[in-house]
């Protein structure tokens, strides 16, 4: 069954990283999911879709799906620039600032 391997990106509903560190091993579904009429709930009779393994390290995860025969492909994260202004928000209650309160 192929998995993938990849590190989780940043929410929208969130600023911090804190749960972007780690690697995370997940099965690909093998059958699709279905609907129930009655309830309308939806089900699916794959339950190694439901196993989200986490590694603090790629090489872990590598090692630990190598060692069990599992497939797997793997997705590198796109790392963004920081954007750290010189001067920031925090400038606006310096000691040291010199002129006027302008807002």
């Amino acid at each position: 069954m192929p998995a993938r391997i990849y590190q989780p990106s940043k929410t929208a509903m969130q600023s911090g990283t804190a749960k972007t560190r780690d690697w995370v091993l997940e099965f690909v579904p093998a059958a699709s999911r279905d609907v129930d009429p009655l309830m309308g709930w939806t089900s699916s009779s794959d339950t190694q879709s439901q196993v989200r393994l986490t590694f603090s390290t790629k090489k872990a995860a590598v090692s630990y799906a190598k060692e069990h025969g599992i497939d797997v492909v793997i997705s590198d994260p796109k790392t963004r620039q920081p954007n750290i202004r010189p001067g920031g928000y925090g400038e606006n209650f310096a000691t040291k600032r010199r002129g006027a309160w302008t807002h």
